[in-house]
């Protein structure tokens, strides 16, 4: 890392921490990184009806791109609802700018061009299949992303070439019916003893034990501020997990089957809604390998750590489901990230930031020069 950058990257990691915008309202994020990109020489492309940027460097073929997911969460800390970078896109960002700014300074010539992917709602599993329909990957050879790992998984300092995340499914549902006087019990169905039945129906779901998997209820709304009113309708969402596609579509027929055997035996209407996918990793075992040479290169053999099977998932995998001729694999970077991602007060070695710059350069030259080899 040229000590001359280390300041200005780690600046832009502290200004996007400090502006989170949550999922397809990224629109001062867009505006800032689309006024740096064009100031570093890129050629920029922005979308009519979502946010997002795109800059290119560089000329020809092979094309290879990175991408940094923009979103931050809405979540509550300290009492209060807001927008978090509690996942780390703040840093993704800072990283793949970084990567510019140093290939910028690089003496080395680019074979060919470098695209940087910024891409929203991340967070909703719908980001990366907009960027999809927008053709922005349909001429690239290859595509790396990164992400903050966990103390758990491994320390910071290290690096893994790959992430095997699993497949994730958001569902949101309503229980409709009506209210009643709370003296009358007899006069509906209480929507939140329906609401406790649903919460065991989904606890007792299971699939193939050698496969890591889960579902579970993540919000339950019903009622009012009348405490004398039975609430007849509730509004719910449901988090399925599975590190393959096909158990995921196990755990959603099961779901399905528990929702219209309640609706029998309580005689309401329950709806389900499928609000977002993000399906199970599919990696390419040519962007790994150059992805593991680098780490090497980088920060030496013995901070290398073995590919990573998670079970989060990412919608970065739907780049390589929707277009499989795409050579993908994405960077875990290690930074003793804690106590886990998601909490609200989340908090990482910001010097990790830097480790993974370093990196990403020198797998994009690395892949551009093998290219012309």
């Amino acid at each position: 890392m040229n000590h001359t950058l280390k300041n200005p990257i780690l600046d832009l990691f502290h200004h996007f921490h400090s502006h989170p915008e949550t999922s397809w309202h990224e629109v001062e994020t867009t505006a800032y990184i689309t006024n740096l990109l064009k100031e570093n020489g890129c050629r920029v492309r922005t979308f009519a009806d979502c946010t997002g940027v795109v800059g290119d460097i560089g000329a020809g073929e092979p094309v290879v791109a990175i991408r940094a997911d923009m979103d931050a969460l809405w979540q509550e800390v300290d009492g209060d609802f807001q927008g978090n970078h509690s996942c780390g896109h703040d840093a993704h960002m800072a990283v793949v700018l970084g990567t510019l700014l140093t290939i910028k300074q690089s003496d080395q010539p680019l074979n060919g061009t470098v695209r940087f992917i910024f891409q929203p709602a991340e967070e909703k599993g719908t980001g990366a299949l907009k960027m999809v329909d927008e053709q922005v990957v349909d001429d690239v050879d290859y595509l790396y992303g990164v992400h903050l790992r966990p103390i758990q998984e491994i320390p910071h300092g290290t690096a893994s070439p790959s992430l095997y995340h699993g497949a994730a499914r958001f569902i949101s549902g309503k229980i409709k019916g009506e209210d009643a006087h709370g003296a009358r019990p007899h006069l509906n169905t209480n929507a939140i003893d329906i609401g406790a039945a649903l919460v065991n129906r989904v606890n007792s779901i299971h699939q193939d034990p050698m496969i890591p998997h889960s579902a579970k209820l993540t919000s339950f709304h019903a009622g009012g501020e009348s405490a004398n009113i039975i609430p007849g309708s509730a509004q719910f969402s449901i988090d399925l997990r599975a590190q393959s596609n096909e158990v995921m579509e196990g755990l959603t027929a099961q779901l399905e089957k528990s929702v219209r055997t309640l609706e029998e035996d309580y005689g309401v209407t329950i709806e389900l809604q499928r609000q977002a996918d993000v399906a199970a990793a599919v990696v390419h075992p040519e962007a790994q390998s150059l992805m593991e040479k680098t780490i090497i290169s980088v920060l030496g053999s013995e901070q290398y750590r073995a590919p990573l099977v998670t079970t989060g998932g990412d919608d970065f995998h739907f780049y390589t489901i929707k277009r499989p001729e795409l050579k993908a694999t994405m960077l875990g970077l290690g930074c003793d990230l804690e106590p886990g991602l998601h909490h609200p007060h989340m908090s990482f070695n910001h010097e990790a930031i830097l480790n993974g710059v370093d990196i990403l350069t020198d797998v994009i030259l690395r892949t551009l020069n093998k290219e012309r080899d």
